[in-house]
């Protein structure tokens, strides 16, 4: 049986633990891999989103996506860094939250992942939620006394 705290914060809207757009590190669906891998390098982020001009989220990329798409037979292929488009290596299947949804649906797709990108219902990208924030509200209300 779920307890009434327990109901509250599952029921509650994400919208207050975004990390807002205008503070993710991202990279333009126009950008080249050298350029990805320079902010992904600078940022020490392990995967960041990919958005159009209009801020639309089409996708996440990552060091080891570069990186293997530079890995040829005998040697690593660098000048493919600066040829190679981010929308050629990026992956598109990526879990998204909608702005709108719940903390329980958060929760749910978290588990597999370390940051979820929050988009509005046009696409657009609004920031992320990520695994530390969720678990910090988690513990908040586990260790919450009894009333």
């Amino acid at each position: 049986m779920i307890s009434t705290n327990s109901k509250e914060l599952l029921e509650m809207p994400i919208h207050d633990f975004i990390i807002p757009a205008e503070k993710v590190a991202h990279v333009q669906i126009g950008n080249n891999a050298e350029h990805a891998l320079l902010v992904l390098t600078k940022t020490g982020y392990s995967s960041i989103p990919v958005l159009d001009p209009s801020y639309r989220f089409h996708g996440l990329i990552s060091i080891r996506m570069i990186m293997d798409s530079v890995l040829g037979l005998e040697r690593i292929e660098y000048e493919n860094l600066e040829v190679s488009n981010v929308t050629e290596i990026m992956d598109r299947d990526i879990a998204t939250l909608n702005i709108n949804d719940n903390f329980k649906r958060a929760l749910d797709l978290v588990i597999n992942h370390a940051f979820l990108c929050v988009i509005d219902d046009e696409g657009t990208f609004v920031g992320i939620m990520t695994r530390r924030v969720i678990l910090k509200q988690l513990k908040k209300y586990v260790y919450q006394p009894k009333s």
